[in-house]
Order: C-alpha cells, then structure tokens, then sequence
C-alpha cells in the first residue's frame, strides 16, 4: 500500500510560504526550504519592528519640536518643562505638527511655556 502523503494540505501549507516570500530575491521566493526561513524572519522583523516604528515617530517629533524650539530661543527640554508648568496637555505628536503646518500657533505655545516658566521661577525665588 503507498505512502499517504496528504498532498492537497501539504501543497497548501508550501504554497502558502512562497506567496508570502513573493519579492524575496533569488531562492528565497523560489524554493520552499529556504522560503520557510526566510518568511519566519520577516514575520519577526515585522512583529519587532511595530514596535520599533512608535519610538521612531517619538524621537521624529522630539527633533521637530526642537527646531521649532530652537528658533524661538528655547531649549525643547526648557519648553516641555513650561508646558507643564502652563498645565497643557498637547502631545507631541500635535506639537510636531504644528511646528511643520501651522508655525503661529506653535509660536504662542511657546511663548504661554515661556511665561510660565517665568512664573515657576519667580514663585521659587
């Protein structure tokens, strides 16, 4: 009697890999030894770097805050400390995007920080 092999799952499960190793160069989308592999660490990468992507974003509005910052004559950490002591809750993901699309507004953020820092430093002398 031969070898049952289950050949329609079987098929399924390996063309399945190498639809998803598609665009992967030379044996990596053709043979599904080494497509297998190569799939499993994309799919690693992809999970690590969602991850990663959010930090990215963070530290990509930081730098934009800061040049906004900069311009206005104050250090971004100096800013973050007035809005807080302003008692604003705008994130920065907003920040950044006010400094790129509506530069006025960011302006007079800036200058309620800077007020209020004057504020928390005269209250502390």
């Amino acid at each position: 009697m031969p070898r049952a092999t289950n050949g329609p799952a079987s098929r399924k499960r390996r063309k399945r890999i190498l639809l998803r190793a598609k665009g992967f160069r030379g044996f990596r989308s053709k043979l599904y030894r080494y497509a297998k592999d190569a799939v499993f660490k994309a799919r690693q990468y992809e999970y690590r770097d969602r991850k990663k992507r959010k930090g990215t974003f963070r530290r990509l509005w930081i730098q934009r805050i800061s040049a906004g910052c900069r311009i206005e004559g104050i250090t971004y950490s100096r800013f973050i400390e007035g809005t807080k002591a302003a008692n604003m809750e705008v994130d920065r993901k907003i920040l950044a995007d006010l400094v790129v699309h509506d530069y006025d507004a960011f302006k007079a953020i800036v200058t309620q920080s800077k007020n209020a820092l004057a504020d928390k430093q005269k209250a502390a002398a």
